[in-house]
Formats: C-alpha cells, structure tokens, sequence
C-alpha cells in the first residue's frame, strides 16, 4: 500500500468528524432553540393571559361605567318632570276634582312631559294613577301590553325603596323594551321605557375585537341586551353561566373562553370572547417561530433576534388592542381627553342651578417652537411639568385634563356662594398659573420663552353643557392669543365687554 493509499482513509474520517460535528452543531442549536422558544412561549402565553384577562377586564369596567351612566342619565331626564309642580301634586283618583280643572291640569302635565322627551326616543314617557287613568305619552302598545294592569304591574317594578323607584324589563317575556318606573305618590306613579336596541351606543364593541360578545344579562341570566338581537330574551348560553354565576365581578380565562362579569344594579355586564380568537395571532406566530428557528440553526444569534422580535410584536399588538381610557394621560398625569369630557360633562349636567363652576383653558405658547428647537425630550418634559403645575394649582374637587397635544382643561368644582368671590378665585388661579410657567421655566430655555395662554369662561352664565362651556372658554382663549399671548381672558357674554380680562 503506498503513502498516498493510505492517506485516503484518514481524510474521508476527518471529513466524517467534520460532518458530524456540523450535524451535532447544528442538532444541538436546533435542539437549544426548540427548548428555549418552548419555554419562552409557555412564559408568554402565561403573561398574555394575564394582561388578557386584566385588559378585558377593564373593558367590563368601562361598560359597566357607560350604563351606569347612561341608566343615571334616563332617571335624572325622567325627575325633570317634577319640575313641573302639577306632575306631583295632581291626583286623577281624587273624587273632588273639577272636571274641568282636571282636564285642563293634565294638558299641562301632558306638555311639559312631551317638552321633556322629544330628543330622546323613548316608547312611553308619562304617568300613571291607580284608576288607570294617564297622562302623557303612552304607546298603544304598552296599553295592550299592561291592559287594566297598568298601575299595578308598574308599581311592583318598583323595586329600591329608599328611592321609590326601580328598572325592569322581560313584562310576560317582552326584553324588547326596559321600563323606568318612579313613584310620584300612593296613587300615581312616573315612567320612561325605550326599546334595548337604544342601547347600542352604550355597549361600542371595539373594532379590532369584533369576536367579543358584550351582554346585560338580569340576575337569571336572560339576555336584556345582545348585538345580535336573536339572543334577547333567551338565557346566556350554559358555558358563560357556569363561568360567572353567583359572581358580581370577575374575570377569568380558560382554554376555551376569557370570561368577565360585573354588576350594574340587579343587572349584569357580561363580556366573552373565545380564548382561540383573542390568541389566533399568537399562535399563527408560534409556528413562525418554530419553523424560522430550525431553519436558521446556522444563524443562531441572528435568529434569536428575529425570534424575540416577532413574539414580541404579537403581544404588544394584542396588549394595544385591549387596552375600559386608560382614563389617565401617563406623560402628565391628568386625564384624557376623552375621560375629562365624560367627568366634566356628568358634573355640569348634574349641577343644581345654584352651583357654580368655572372652566379654564391653558395652551402652551409656541409649544411647535419648543420641540422643533430644543427637541422632544425637553417638549415632555414641558407637558410633564405643565401636568405638576395643574395639579399643585387646584385641588383634588378640581377636574384636570389634556384634551389635545398641548392644551390642558380644567373644570373647577370648589363651592362658593358669591359669584364675585367665585371670579375673584378663579382670577388667582389663573394668575397663579401664569407665574407658575414663569418660575419653572425660567432658567430651562434661553431659545424660547415658554408661556401659556389662557381663557376662562363661567356656568351657568356662560353655559351650563360641556359643549356650550367649552365653545365660551375657546373662545376666551382665542382673545388671549390675540392679545400677544402669555396671559389669560375670561369670557364674557355682553360683546361690549368681550375683551376685558
């Protein structure tokens, strides 16, 4: 055998040896990312299952916080009746009524009960007394419903006592419509319905989770309202009971559903979605991940990359998704823009015509300037600063928000009995606010000067809605701008006197 033969078989080993050691590199990497993308993705489905379940929760919440409103808004529309003074006081049972005095006091009630329900679609809005007799507007399909039953069956929907009052709905299987019944005295009782479906504007499924079941269910679980209006009236199917029942609030999430119940009165909020729609994102990436890991062996550190990079990505879509606004801005501190509107809409709307309120605007100055110039870490640091200065000015009564990139709303609650003290303290807080922007930023921009305008307008003189408040401190905002900026205007209805701060 010559040298060269004999070198033949040495070489085909060390090549063997090479290939192996290629395949055992290879089938160890495979191996390791198998494990770890295992391990990473049990780890995920564990953390998104959670902040699933925390996120739909808080979704509950704020259904559960629109009826509650949406129910205090029908119960204060359905009181204003007895600002009519004959809605409370007359009595159709009273055998020494005049026929004519009682005819000509029924129209009146008549009217102010129509005045009050014409922008609202209500089916019946009136009253009824214990002869059955009515005034009002009484649907003809409400009479054939209750038929001589009217009072009787209206009055056992009364249901808290300390407010003589109660909702009902389901009358001989009929969840088409929801009653409000008030007692205005023994022999007389008040009420609205209108149909479930007026409770679409309540219940706004998110888009992006189109999959999502929101029901009000009553304490036997029939359905008082569904999206799809074949499910009302019918029970919620026995999957979603067994998950909630004799619960008033939880959330829960399983292999097959994520789960999420709260009370609102003697009614619940239910809110479903199957566990595989809310994950089908997820999962479709596991497969990615899988496939790219063994495929990519040889690039094991550039597929670890891509590895976190796509399922990281799934989960802070699905997280976005989910996410009852967040009712805080978390740069600031105050609320958004949204959730202002809401507390400030509620607190105007609720107010006695005695009480009083201010509402004060505040826009950053050339706050384009800032940015553009300083850039924008120091621009959130301005906004972040703008969000302390707000709070340290008003008190915690005091509704605080950021309603755009950089204007700030304030709705001020603290109770006065003078109105010219009352201007007189909303004047300092305005002033204070001004010197607030001097002190802060005084020594932080020698580029711009960072200043606020601001306008302030006063209710009920000036409105007594959010919509109507905000138009008037807008435009008391817009004189200030006008008037060179760095200052604060309060509006003032008489046009002779708009100018003056």
């Amino acid at each position: 055998m010559s040298k060269r033969d004999r070198k033949v078989p040495s070489l085909k080993k060390i090549r063997n040896i090479q290939i192996l050691m290629i395949v055992g590199y290879a089938v160890i990497v495979i191996a390791a990312l198998v494990i770890v993308s295992s391990l990473t993705i049990a780890k995920t489905d564990e953390v998104l299952k959670d902040q699933a379940v925390n996120l739909t929760s808080s979704l509950n919440v704020q259904m559960k916080l629109n009826m509650d409103s949406y129910l205090s808004r029908m119960e204060t529309i359905a009181t204003l009746a007895f600002g009519e003074e004959s809605s409370y006081t007359y009595d159709a049972t009273d055998p020494s009524n005049d026929e004519f005095e009682a005819i000509n006091t029924e129209k009146v009630i008549t009217d102010k009960l129509y005045s009050l329900c014409i922008m609202e679609n209500f089916v019946d809005y009136g009253i009824v007394y214990r002869n059955n007799r009515t005034v009002g507007k009484i649907s003809n399909g409400t009479s054939t419903l209750f038929g001589d039953k009217l009072f009787t069956e209206l009055s056992s929907m009364i249901t808290r006592p300390r407010t003589n009052d109660g909702w009902s709905t389901g009358y001989q299987n009929d969840f088409k419509r929801i009653y409000y019944v008030k007692q205005v005295h023994e022999n007389a009782v008040l009420f609205i319905s209108f149909y479930a479906s007026e409770l679409d504007s309540v219940f706004d499924n998110p888009e992006s989770l189109k999959d999502m079941k929101i029901r009000l269910v009553n304490s036997e679980y029939d359905t008082i309202y569904s999206e799809d209006s074949s499910e009302i009236g019918e029970p919620l199917p026995e999957e979603i009971i067994s998950r909630i029942k004799g619960r008033s609030s939880t959330a829960e999430m399983d292999n097959d559903y994520l789960v999420s119940v709260n009370s609102c009165g003697d009614w619940f909020v239910v809110c479903s979605i199957p566990s595989s729609s809310l994950l089908s994102e997820k999962n479709e990436m596991t497969t990615f991940i899988y496939i790219t890991a063994i495929a990519a062996a040889f690039l094991a550190v550039l597929g670890g990359f891509i590895f976190s990079y796509q399922l990281i990505r799934p989960i802070r879509k699905t997280v976005t998704t989910l996410d009852t606004k967040a009712s805080v801005d978390l740069l600031t501190g105050v609320f958004n823009k949204l959730s202002f509107e809401e507390y400030a809409g509620n607190a105007l709307s609720n107010s006695l015509e005695s009480e009083m309120h201010a509402m004060i605007i505040l826009d950053l100055d050339n706050f384009k300037g800032i940015n553009d110039t300083l850039g924008h870490a120091f621009g959130d640091s301005v906004l972040k600063r703008t969000g302390e200065i707000l709070r340290t000015t008003f008190s915690e009564d005091d509704y605080l928000g950021r309603i755009g990139g950089d204007e700030f709303c304030v709705l001020v609650n603290t109770r006065f009995d003078d109105s010219e003290k009352f201007r007189a303290f909303v004047r300092d807080k305005c002033e204070e606010l001004c010197r607030s922007f001097h002190d802060s930023f005084a020594d932080k921009s020698r580029e711009l000067k960072i200043s606020a305008s601001i306008g302030a307008a006063f209710s009920p003189e000036s409105g007594t809605s959010f919509t109507e408040l905000y138009a008037a401190v807008d435009k008391a905002l817009y004189r200030s701008k006008e008037s060179g900026r760095d200052t604060y205007s309060f509006y003032e209805p008489d046009k002779e006197s708009e100018g003056a701060k």
